[in-house]
């Protein structure tokens, strides 16, 4: 005998079942994508569900209203699928979009879940949360004194979000620390400046990417250039920076890949929906007009900065250097709901042009190499050089010697500062020196 729903009943179930799985039809209720594809439909789970809300609506110890935990139940749902699928409701929505346009008041930190804590997926360069000292891979446990365990991200990042000067004390478990750490940090708007280039000396360059924004293909095109007048011509190599770049548009890593690439895949996604499945392919020309190439990265690449790190070593278009980077391979779909909600769903993983999966994997480097700091022994201070004895012999080119040695200077300095660029640089040097011979 077929069981008769009150409406209130009926619209509880409705609201509680996935998209599309139940359609109401003249007080009737009939299976739409379920029966299409001959799937039973969990009624026991439904009823279990509906006795809960009911339970929740005449028992729960204060008042709660059905719309409040209709929400929670979409979250729910999303939470329990994983890290990166959610219910955006009015200000996550909004946040979401203004973190693409490259401008948003917080820490500057890329976050997610993992075990039930907040782990840092990348500080962004020139932010509070860098300066401060957070780290790609830190797990923070507590905001203020409130803990994480538990807590939906969306609720995370909403405490860590904030009036600009205010200030937050996360509590950090990081790797290689006996005890957790407590960093006070300042909150600040963030502006987010997704491309940065300079010259590192004659003929070979810098390029930052901190995060992959709509605009930042262009930026890059437009960088590339002026590194190129900047040199008085074209460069003999480029380092491509994308270490802690959390990731950000799709279509702007495909741009920044293609701007590097002449023929072949930039990326490929597949899903179990059509809508879900894209390929992406380089147009014919090269930015840098196949001048050599080394991309650093780490832990905190992620994402974007993964599709381009593998579309560029696939196609041994560059070397990979540093460490095997985070491993976010999966495609987040948003879906709008309302004018101010919307649905974040994972639908899609994301493929190199060779066919390797990035999700949980990452990016293997060519050339492994760790973050270090570099300092001057007491013996580098004490060694003596000819060119430091009195009365010694000029070397017959004038003032071309202190040249060289202020040249040196910035190299060691370099290799202080930042010991993964001076190491990119290095090879950069030495894979054009054996090209030209």
């Amino acid at each position: 005998m077929m069981k008769h729903y009150t409406p209130r009943t009926l619209l509880i179930l409705l609201l509680g079942v996935t998209m599309g799985v139940l359609l109401a039809v003249g007080g009737h209720v009939i299976a739409d994508r379920a029966e299409a594809r001959g799937d039973a439909l969990p009624l026991e789970q439904l009823r279990a569900f509906t006795e809960v809300f009911n339970r929740i609506k005449s028992d729960y110890v204060e008042e709660v209203d059905d719309r409040t935990l209709i929400e929670h139940a979409i979250r729910g749902m999303l939470t329990g699928l994983d890290p990166h699928s959610a219910y955006l409701d009015e200000e996550s929505f909004s946040d979401l979009q203004i973190g693409t346009s490259g401008q948003f008041g917080g820490l500057g930190i890329e976050v997610g879940m993992q075990d039930g804590f907040v782990r840092v997926i990348a500080p962004i360069d020139d932010t509070p949360a860098a300066r401060a000292g957070i780290r790609a891979g830190d797990l923070i446990t507590r905001l203020d004194e409130t803990s994480v365990k538990g807590m939906a991200l969306s609720d995370a990042v909403k405490i860590m979000r904030g009036e600009p000067g205010s200030k937050i004390t996360l509590t950090v478990v990081r790797e290689g620390e006996d005890q957790p750490l407590r960093i006070t940090i300042t909150r600040a708007i963030i502006r987010v400046q997704s491309v940065r280039a300079r010259m590192l000396e004659p003929d070979f360059g810098y390029l930052r990417i901190t995060q992959f924004q709509s605009r930042t293909g262009d930026d890059v095109n437009r960088a590339v250039r002026e590194l190129k007048r900047e040199n008085g011509g074209p460069l003999k190599g480029l380092v491509l920076d994308l270490r802690n770049n959390p990731g950000g548009v799709l279509n702007a890593s495909v741009t920044v890949a293609d701007a590097f690439l002449r023929e072949g895949k930039i990326v490929y996604t597949e899903g179990r929906i059509p809508d879900s499945r894209f390929e992406f392919r380089a147009t014919p020309q090269d930015i840098l007009d196949d001048a050599l190439m080394v991309v650093l990265v780490n832990g905190g690449s992620a994402s974007a900065s993964e599709i381009v790190a593998g579309a560029l070593q696939d196609h041994r278009r560059a070397i990979i250097m540093g460490e095997p980077t985070f491993g976010k391979g999966s495609v987040q779909t948003v879906v709008p709901l309302t004018q101010t909600t919307a649905l974040k769903l994972t639908t899609a993983r994301y493929y190199t042009p060779s066919g390797r999966s990035i999700q949980a994997e990452g990016i293997e480097p060519d050339i492994i190499l760790d973050s270090i700091e570099v300092a001057a022994t007491a013996r580098d201070a004490d060694r003596i050089r000819e060119a430091d004895l009195n009365r010694r012999l000029d070397n017959g080119r004038g003032r071309e010697r202190d040249e060289d040695a202020d040249d040196g200077e910035e190299r060691l300095s370099l290799a202080r500062s930042d010991f993964q660029l001076h190491e990119a640089l290095n090879l950069l040097r030495g894979m054009s020196l054996m090209l030209s011979r």
